[in-house]
């Protein structure tokens, strides 16, 4: 088995000191150069496991200031079931009320755009293929939570009063319902979840550390025809959101 990388170790030993209470919520580590004479390695690796810590929301880092042991706080909880689709109202909408928060999202959208190539192949449609495009930043208690950007093949809604998925008598209303407006049964989505690190631009609009620790979520929705009618690249910081997935068991 490979070595353990010096940082992954350094932080472990961190975490497992704050785990202990040797450190607790708001007290500021000793400086980097401290850190690293204790443990026998270079500043560089003491950096990255703060920095990584950081990501996870262990530490949190204060500008001019240092380094700090992060305050305990409660993480939005998502729920991604199909059952949470709703005629009247949004499952985030529902999600927050629940935790007593309050969710809304803004969003901007874009017609006609040509799909990239990973876009294009996910819809089943031609690179360069007319789509629609909306950006969406949700918001609990008007504080970014989630981000996420939809594409739907413009020929399928073009003309239609659905075809601004947040414009006309249907907007807001999510994917399902208003596929239903113009004759198209979404019958199933599937989701394909990943870790990775924010880049600047998600760093940024979130509201946390670039590289800090994303989930990103492929989702893409599918008509009864086994037809993909809307594909999404979902950004959830690990740091201040829980994503669980329920499971519907048919008998």
């Amino acid at each position: 088995m490979p070595e353990q990388p010096p940082y992954l170790r350094i932080a472990d030993e961190l975490r497992r000191r704050i785990t202990e209470h040797e450190w607790t919520p708001g007290d500021r580590l000793p400086s980097r150069a401290q850190i690293a004479q204790e443990y026998g390695v270079g500043e560089n690796v003491i950096r990255r496991a703060q920095e990584l810590l950081i990501s996870q929301g262990v530490l949190e880092g204060r500008a001019g200031s240092g380094t700090y042991v992060a305050a305990a706080r409660q993480r939005v909880r998502m729920v991604r079931s199909s059952a949470r689709e709703q005629p009247d109202g949004s499952p985030f909408r529902a999600d927050m009320k629940a935790m007593a928060k309050l969710g809304d999202w803004e969003s901007r959208t874009e017609a006609k755009v040509p799909a990239p190539a990973e876009i294009a192949a996910r819809l089943g449609i031609g690179e360069g293929d007319l789509c629609v495009r909306t950006v969406y930043e949700f918001l609990a208690d008007g504080k970014p939570v989630q981000l996420s950007t939809s594409w739907e093949p413009y020929e399928l809604t073009a003309g239609t009063v659905v075809v601004l998925p947040e414009g006309g008598p249907h907007a807001g209303v999510g994917v399902v319902n208003r596929m239903a407006e113009i004759g198209i049964t979404v019958s199933h989505a599937v989701e394909q979840p990943e870790p990775r690190q924010a880049n600047t631009e998600e760093a940024s609009l979130l509201g946390i550390q670039k590289a800090s620790l994303v989930t990103h979520i492929r989702r893409t929705y599918y008509s009864d025809q086994g037809r993909p009618v809307e594909t999404a690249d979902i950004v959830v910081p690990a740091a201040l959101c829980e994503i669980v997935y329920e499971i519907l068991i048919s008998r």
